[in-house]
């Protein structure tokens, strides 16, 4: 297997994870899908241009700022940043899961995974 499928896969079981998680800690279900859609904001930097889309896409669409949360609930034991946490890296994970990675700056299409959907390259650019 190859590692962009490798990374789909372990995104996949980080999101069944989560919803583990979710179960644990006694938060409704529903929470995971009633904040997903929140985290695609950030895609509202593309109307703009695609740098500052792919630096505020890039910024929201990582584990630094679950994992920051997840450490701020142990020192505050506050439950509303656990869900926030839960929320935001089950988008994460749904994301690269179904391929959907980081942005490169020079199209919103063009992700550390690969092309999303049929879209190739223009010849003489090399997909990463």
């Amino acid at each position: 297997m190859n590692p962009v499928k490798w990374q789909r896969v372990e995104s996949i079981a980080i999101a069944l994870a989560i919803i583990v998680g979710m179960v644990v800690l006694d938060f409704a279900w529903w929470w995971l899908l009633a904040l997903f859609l929140v985290f695609d904001l950030s895609a509202l930097g593309f109307l703009a241009n695609p740098k500052l889309g792919a630096l505020f896409y890039n910024a929201v669409h990582n584990y630094a700022g679950p994992a920051i949360l997840v450490i701020v609930y142990f020192a505050t034991d506050l439950r509303w940043v656990a869900l926030i946490a839960m929320a935001w890296g089950f988008h994460v994970a749904v994301d690269r899961g179904l391929g959907y990675g980081l942005k490169h700056d020079d199209d919103f299409q063009h992700t550390h995974l690969g092309w999303i959907g049929k879209r190739k390259p223009e010849s003489g650019t090399a997909p990463n």
